[in-house]
């Protein structure tokens, strides 16, 4: 009687935090399945980048959550929720999702990008492939130019950005 008296709580106890990490796996707007790679610090060590050398790409989701034979990353935006995923963002997971299939030789069907009050998930088709290809090649003939024009006229944009101190084009 006394096993069970001690056996009654334990099993609240672990319903109660089974409870819990689920709610938290929604907030974050993870899927179900588990975590096999996390870059937030929140849930264990960082992991290390991927990394495609054939593209020269690196790239650090989130986290990646496996489900069966099925693997989606996951990138958390912090800032406010857009009414669709902005095209960078989406580009972004893509480039996840390649590197995905790449460097553990799964193809990801989708990737998921979660804001603060909504989670969209993007099915990585061929064709947001084939598009993430062109622009990883306009990207490296931008490389090579010596003369690379700013590529906005938002002086809030210009405020945050990272090169501002050595950009000769820097908005005042």
């Amino acid at each position: 009687m006394s096993l069970l008296l001690c056996a009654i709580p334990v099993l609240i106890l672990s319903l109660l935090f089974f409870w819990q990490s689920g709610r938290q796996r929604r907030a974050a707007g993870l899927p179900g399945g588990r975590i096999i790679y996390t870059d937030t610090r929140a849930w264990e060590e960082v992991s290390k980048p991927l990394y495609d050398a054939a593209l020269d790409l690196t790239g650090k989701p989130d986290y990646i959550v496996q489900e069966g034979r099925q693997i989606t990353p996951v990138e958390v935006k912090t800032g406010r929720t857009p009414s669709e995923p902005y095209d960078s963002h989406i580009f972004q997971l893509a480039a996840y999702c390649l590197l995905v299939d790449r460097t553990l030789r799964i193809r990801p069907k989708m990737g998921v990008l979660s804001y603060p009050n909504r989670t969209f998930a993007v099915d990585y088709t061929a064709e947001l492939e084939a598009a993430l290809m062109d622009l990883l090649a306009e990207m490296r003939i931008q490389e090579r130019r010596d003369e690379i024009e700013r590529s906005h006229d938002d002086p809030a944009r210009c405020a945050r950005c990272g090169y501002r101190q050595v950009c000769d084009q820097r908005l005042s």
